[in-house]
């Protein structure tokens, strides 16, 4: 029986005297609302009331922290006393998985605001376009020009909308077709309440339940989001992806037009294509989307383990399925607001860890997770990324065993959320970036009916790809710089060689289970035959 949410009434009033005194502080300072609402921006700053604006921020930033708060509280409470491995608790963590993503999903709709919202396997996507008029203007003023003087047309009806900004389709005076990305106005001073409210919250979360902190998630929302206002940064990012991959003709990345490009409007060539966890639409044109996920994994890994350059929101949006090219199709990538520049050492430390999950080596995972900082909670690295225990004797193909099962549920149990906010907050800020690309791109390849299989071997292999030598030359050519290259090309072809026998024992899997399918079918059919020859034999004349 699902127990009934009570909040204590302490909490209860230092929520309420908290959530009043931060909004009317934050809607003070910054003169807005709180989220990324166009149309709510529209109106604040057309607005002659100051008063009006404040009464707004107060009201729209009060939602926000009683509906954060009470979030917070739900799973604190409604969970509390139940074992972890018990039915129950399953059970009640599925409803209030729910609740939240109703609650959330609410409160963007009362605020206006963008809706991305992925709590465990529910999901929820939206965005409120703003009126063009308003789009007009911002394009006017950046562009400083009449619009009838740079397009032959500009439909007026975005082709998509998202929290920061909206695009829409153009045919250029020289007839080319281009995306025009704009963004809506007062974004800059919508982020300070934003930034402000979400300090506040992690903070007083923090304050009245010390388990949960989340000020890391703080700090990278707003590193995210001041990297994405920023269209002249996005339309570098989309320059440099593009010439990282020029030589690679599964991949695709808009022409940007520097001419019609500024900080609030990003002009890029248009380019036709679907979203690639389309698999209707991939079936249609004859694409396997097991070969799109694994083009996608590759292409991800290149980025993380050789360039070291990632790009950190690879939802489904972002990323096209063009039926062009000699491999029968090729991605286009969208949205390069948001990317991660790893620190080389960090970069080659990964590509290391990688290579130590491959040859399942203790000592080696728990000497970077040292220098990663992550301490004692290096035995969890493995989980993390390969579905296998620290101690595994399993294949990194392979997955868990029963008996591993049961001590890993055994181990979880005495896992408290103070562990979980101390291995959160211990982690590179790199490591939150990695994370958040590879659970929407596992996300992704699931939907497109791949395997984790397909993710994995991708990984290992630009894994070593990142570790071998022509991508880390010496400067210099003494006998020390001979041996370590000697010593680095037998490691590399080692982790090669290894490479190549997992994918053969996954091919001999595969053959293995097609054999018994066929055998089993081969039975079936044999003993179809017999019953129907015995019953022609014996029937009687």
């Amino acid at each position: 029986m699902s127990k009934i949410l009570k909040f204590p009434a302490k909490s209860g009033v230092y929520l309420l005297i908290a959530a009043t005194a931060t909004a009317t502080a934050t809607a003070t300072a910054a003169g807005v609302g709180l989220q990324f609402s166009p149309n709510s921006a529209d109106s604040f700053l057309t607005s002659s009331s100051k008063f009006a604006t404040l009464f707004h921020g107060v009201l729209r930033s009060s939602r926000a922290i009683s509906t954060i708060a009470c979030t917070v509280v739900d799973y604190k409470y409604s969970l509390h006393g139940l074992p972890l491995d018990s039915d129950d608790y399953l059970r009640v963590l599925s409803e209030v998985h729910l609740r939240s993503a109703k609650r959330i999903l609410k409160l963007c709709e009362a605020n206006k605001g963008s809706k991305r919202i992925l709590i465990n396997s529910f999901f929820i996507t939206g965005s409120v376009p703003c009126h063009f008029k308003a789009i007009k203007q911002v394009l006017i003023s950046n562009l400083g020009q009449d619009l009838s003087e740079i397009f032959l047309s500009l439909d007026e009806q975005p082709i998509a909308a998202a929290s920061i900004a909206q695009v829409h389709h153009g045919i250029l005076k020289d007839h080319k077709e281009v995306a025009i990305k704009v963004q809506y106005p007062g974004l800059e001073d919508l982020m300070k309440l934003d930034t402000s409210t979400m300090s506040f919250l992690s903070k007083s979360i923090a304050w009245l339940l010390p388990e949960y902190r989340f000020q890391w998630l703080v700090s990278e929302f707003v590193e995210a989001i001041s990297l994405e206002l920023d269209f002249i940064q996005e339309a570098r990012n989309s320059e440099r992806t593009a010439k990282n991959f020029k030589n690679n003709d599964m991949v695709r990345v808009p022409h940007v037009f520097w001419e019609l490009t500024t900080t609030q409007v990003l002009t890029m060539e248009f380019c036709r294509g679907h979203k690639v966890d389309d698999v209707e639409f991939l079936k249609e044109m004859g694409i396997n989307p097991i070969k799109v996920a694994k083009a996608l994994m590759e292409v991800f890994a290149e980025m993380i383990f050789v360039h070291g350059f990632i790009h950190g929101d690879p939802h489904p949006g972002n990323i096209l399925v063009s039926p062009e090219g000699r491999n029968g199709f090729c991605l286009v990538l969208l949205d390069h607001g948001i990317y991660r520049q790893l620190d080389e050492g960090f970069r080659i430390d990964y590509c290391e860890l990688w290579k130590a999950l491959i040859l399942l080596d203790t000592n080696k995972i728990q000497q970077l997770g040292e220098r990663f900082g992550v301490g004692k909670y290096f035995k969890y690295l493995p989980l993390i990324f390969t579905g296998r225990t620290i101690d595994s004797k399993s294949t990194l193909l392979g997955g868990m065993s029963i008996e591993e099962k049961r001590n890993l549920k055994q181990e979880l149990k005495s896992l408290k959320m103070e562990d979980i906010s101390s291995f959160m907050e211990s982690l590179p800020s790199e490591f939150s970036r990695i994370l958040r690309t590879d659970g929407l791109l596992r996300s992704i390849i699931s939907r497109l009916g791949a395997s984790q299989r397909v993710r994995l071997l991708a990984y290992a292999k630009y894994a070593l790809y990142g570790l071998s030598p022509k991508l880390n030359p010496q400067s210099d050519y003494g006998v020390k710089v001979v041996l370590s290259r000697l010593k680095t090309n037998v490691s590399y072809l080692q982790l090669r060689l290894v490479l190549e026998i997992l994918e053969l024992l996954s091919l001999i899997e595969n053959v293995r289970h097609f054999l018994r399918v066929l055998s089993k079918r081969f039975v079936v059919a044999m003993r179809r035959i017999l019953t129907l020859t015995l019953s022609i034999e014996f029937k009687p004349n």
